[in-house]
């Protein structure tokens, strides 16, 4: 497949993974975003420049993410290989649970969509299952890509993601603390067997959330009970769990954020709540940390693309 443009600009969001008892399948995009230009070169250097989030942290070679996932999509339709030349402005927090990683290989393959010039060749639905393939679940990549709250489910061919749909009124706030939780170590607390009784919890927990986005936010609190996930992290992050556990008894529907240790409340007005952008300056010292919030209020687009050149 030809190249048919050599400088792109990406835009793509953090994501909230799991919403509580949706394991691994339920998702929504949040009004955080990571901006990255892509610039293709005729000599075969990798230049990877980073502002924000990850800046001298994240590689600057190719091994970067963002460089491994592009060559991928670029080598499984033949294309040539060429240089590249990455500047990223960074908003997503690294090691959050906010889809840092997710937003990274979308914003690539995205990227690499539009400078192949074939839409149809690599569709958001193919995009979807490469992202998988590297992230090795969709609950973070689907919402990226595709925007608002999503379900997403694999099959034998692959990763697949549905809208859901969100009332107006609901909106979300992700508290952020200063501490990190590296994924793999969050992943590696869970149990490879769970009892019967608390995936049973969870099924009819997702269910409900499922129909509390769609216009009954009375029913968040009750419907963002988990039992599959968060316990078994617990001791991983106790920031969160001292945030959660003070959220939800003033009757806010607290979750982790994906993997951790931010915090997601789904609610309406959270404005008034104390959840506004910006430091949260009561939440200073709960669990050990300091915290700051993003409000979003109104459906957050997914990944877009601008060609430049």
């Amino acid at each position: 497949m030809n190249i048919v443009a050599d400088r792109v600009r990406v835009t793509v969001p953090a994501s909230a993974g799991n919403l509580g008892p949706g394991f691994d399948t339920l998702g929504m995009a949040l009004g955080v975003v990571d901006t990255i230009e892509v610039s293709l070169l005729a000599r075969p250097d990798v230049v990877v420049e980073v502002e924000g989030e990850g800046a001298g942290r994240v590689p600057a070679d190719e091994s970067h993410l963002f460089v491994r996932a592009f060559r991928e999509a670029l080598a499984t339709f033949g294309s040539e290989r060429p240089g590249l030349e990455i500047h990223a402005v960074n908003a997503i927090p690294h090691g959050q649970g906010l889809g840092s990683s997710a937003a990274t290989v979308v914003s690539a393959f995205a990227a690499a969509r539009a400078v192949l010039g074939d839409p149809e060749e690599l569709s958001l639905e193919a995009i979807l299952r490469l992202a998988t393939k590297f992230e090795g679940h969709p609950d973070n990549a689907a919402p990226a890509i595709y925007g608002g709250a999503v379900v997403c489910w694999q099959d034998a061919d692959g990763a697949h993601a549905s809208p859901l749909t969100v009332a107006p009124g609901i909106q979300t706030a992700v508290l952020i603390p200063h501490g990190v939780v590296p994924t793999a170590e969050a992943r590696a607390a869970l149990p490879p067997q769970v009892p019967h009784k608390d995936a049973a919890f969870n099924a009819s927990r997702a269910a409900l959330l499922v129909h509390a986005l769609a216009g009954h936010p009375e029913l968040l609190l009750a419907a963002t009970e988990d039992r599959l996930h968060q316990g078994y992290r617990a001791s991983h992050m106790p920031q969160a769990v001292a945030m959660i556990e003070r959220l939800r008894a003033d009757g806010l529907a607290a979750v982790v954020s994906g993997a951790g240790p931010s915090v997601l409340v789904i609610g309406t007005n959270l404005a008034a709540a104390g959840l506004e952008t910006g430091p949260v300056a009561w939440a200073d010292g709960v669990g050990g940390d300091t915290w700051r919030a993003v409000l979003t209020t109104e459906r957050v687009p997914g990944v877009s693309v601008e060609v430049l050149g």
